[in-house]
């Protein structure tokens, strides 16, 4: 089975455009989260992610923020303008659908969440303390995440009691054994200093997970950024991958 796996799409549009002709064939898609914010093609990638076949979307922080249902108290003032802009600026329609996503999913045994199983909106897992943690929050074998736009893997493996916990930066193909968090990385704002689009190809059933980069346009999402009169710094981080 083929599942694309995107997260942090950010109103990217022209990198989601790239992810999708770049990752052919897929039996089903997992969206981690964060939709929007930042970008300025908010409508663009809801509309077009909602035409995935077996699509399912966890809601992330800033599309909460977009909805209503998250206070924009805790943001950065360039991630405020961000969503105050596309709250003013997206179509009643994808505003209602971005309310109805849940924080977590359960689909095929895996555990979608956007920042962590233990707290689905604002928790970063970066290291192994927090992922040691959070393994106890979800009873599936598998949890994917996103929120920290680094494409990471966490495994923990081994018997009760002997358990070891590794972490890694995932290469182009890697088997899970045990149990495992997974991040695929960002879609639409990379954060590893690496620009192009992070996304993965999971197989649920063979624990199969394929990390995989794609360039874009980038001229074309920055012109967007700009021509909408949204942070410049927002542009500027698109080329250098953070």
């Amino acid at each position: 089975m083929r599942v694309l796996v995107v997260s942090d799409i950010h109103s990217n549009l022209p990198a989601l455009q790239a992810v999708l002709a770049d990752a052919g064939g897929f039996d089903a898609c997992w969206c981690l989260g964060d939709i929007v914010g930042y970008g300025g093609e908010p409508d663009g990638c809801i509309s077009l992610l909602q035409t995935l076949k077996n699509l399912s979307v966890v809601r992330g922080n800033h599309d909460s923020a977009v909805a209503g249902i998250l206070s924009v108290e805790y943001f950065n003032g360039d991630a405020r303008r961000s969503v105050e802009w596309t709250r003013e600026n997206l179509l009643p329609e994808n505003l209602e659908y971005l309310r109805g996503l849940p924080e977590k999913l359960t689909v095929l045994q895996t555990t979608l969440a956007h920042g962590s199983p233990r707290d689905p909106t604002w928790e970063y897992v970066l290291e192994k303390r927090t992922a040691s943690a959070n393994f106890y929050a979800f009873e599936t074998r598998y949890c994917l995440v996103g929120h920290s736009h680094i494409p990471l893997l966490f495994h923990l493996e081994g018997e009760a009691g002997s358990q070891v916990l590794r972490s890694e930066r995932p290469g182009p193909q890697a088997h899970f054994m045990g149990r495992v968090i997974a991040n695929p990385g960002s879609v639409g704002q990379p954060r590893d200093n690496d620009w192009r689009a992070a996304y993965a190809i999971f197989d649920p059933e063979a624990g199969d997970w394929y990390a995989r980069r794609i360039a874009y346009n980038v001229k074309e999402s920055q012109d967007s950024i700009r021509r909408n009169g949204l942070p410049a710094d927002n542009a500027v981080r698109l080329e250098r991958g953070w």
